[in-house]
């Protein structure tokens, strides 16, 4: 198959598709709903922005945060790409995972470094979803981390994440092909690949969502991203996207999403289901607005500022508009983010 494929080939494919999500028989309408998970709640749980788009050495602290201050000889690296390490203590216990892993190796092992964190004490490693900006990096960094990473240790993933992927960028006529991860890249570094549909435990006190289920009308996955299912690809519904929450004693749910294809308030009201918490306290992630309609991100907007987080951190592929509607909705709570952030949320 040739590494892009035009518009009418694509429409092809998503005419047959979109017929079958039409008839209630697509994968997302067919989904079961999943039932509450009794949750671990944390002391504190800490996350670092490995890798995102932007960066600012100026920039002020909110309380909850510790920016990362470049100095000469040590830079940090910004790109179009996702990653972030987490920490968390339950009943005095630390544990770490990994989630995603940015686009270029170099970059983001540099930020690894500047930023002390040490991948050989990570518990467990995970990704959100089979996407360039959130992968490609995965396999260089683990095997020079390979020695120090205890063998067995689990790579949790959602459906289709090892799956091959295309877009349609702006200004252009041909589907990108965007790559794939591969499983036996992952397994042949001596990592147990896990894959999942419900909620799961993947540390203490972090959990995977479970399939995302779809329950706004407006949040909808652009027909311009493409899954190869068999021969022939077809619309993406980023059916085995993830994210993760944690339950913050006395505070509420922090919630981190990669991109929120599934959408970021489909992804919070997930896990506030499968938690049986309604207390948002942050939620923090890329958001997927970019190129959204003005009228999807106002929605969206307005549906995060009714269900009254104390924080929210855009990040990634959120989109400049979005993130100025937020600042402007949600000033209090409003936190921009920049590479290198350590975040800390703590009962």
């Amino acid at each position: 198959m040739k590494d892009e494929m035009g518009r009418r080939e694509f429409l092809k494919f998503s005419m047959a598709a979109g017929a079958l999500l039409v008839a209630g028989e697509g994968p997302i309408a067919g989904a079961k709903a999943q039932g509450t998970t009794t949750v671990n709640e944390v002391d504190k749980v800490t996350v670092w922005v490995v890798s995102d788009n932007y960066y600012d050495v100026n920039i002020s602290e909110p309380k909850i945060t510790k920016r990362f201050r470049a100095m000469p000889g040590k830079s940090i690296h910004a790109e179009h790409g996702l990653s972030y390490y987490v920490e968390t203590v339950v009943n005095g216990k630390t544990s770490t995972c990994m989630f995603d892993y940015g686009l270029d190796p170099i970059g983001v092992t540099n930020n690894i470094t500047l930023l002390g964190l040490d991948l050989g004490k990570t518990n467990a490693f995970s990704l959100s979803h089979g996407h360039w900006d959130h992968d490609v990096a995965a396999v260089s960094i683990l095997k020079q981390n390979q020695s120090r990473i205890a063998g067995g240790t689990p790579f949790y993933v959602g459906e289709e994440a090892f799956a091959r992927r295309y877009s349609l960028r702006p200004g252009t006529t041909e589907f990108a092909d965007l790559g794939q991860l591969r499983k036996e890249d992952i397994e042949a570094l001596g990592l147990k690949v896990v894959e999942v549909k419900s909620s799961v435990e993947i540390i203490p006190g972090a959990y995977f969502t479970g399939n995302i289920e779809r329950v706004t009308t407006y949040e909808k996955v652009p027909p311009t991203l493409l899954i190869k299912r068999g021969e022939k690809p077809e619309p993406d519904d980023f059916r085995g996207e993830q994210a993760l929450f944690f339950s913050v004693k006395g505070k509420g749910l922090v919630v981190l999403s990669g991109c929120a294809h599934a959408g970021i308030v489909n992804t919070i009201r997930q896990s506030q289901k499968v938690a049986g918490m309604n207390k948002i306290h942050a939620v923090m992630g890329g958001f997927h607005l970019i190129n959204a309609k003005p009228e999807i991100i106002q929605n969206t907007v307005a549906d995060i500022k009714a269900i009254k987080p104390d924080y929210v951190v855009p990040t990634h592929c959120t989109g400049f508009e979005a993130v100025v509607a937020f600042s402007k909705e949600m000033p209090k709570e409003f936190i921009l983010n920049t590479v290198g952030t350590r975040y800390t949320f703590s009962a």
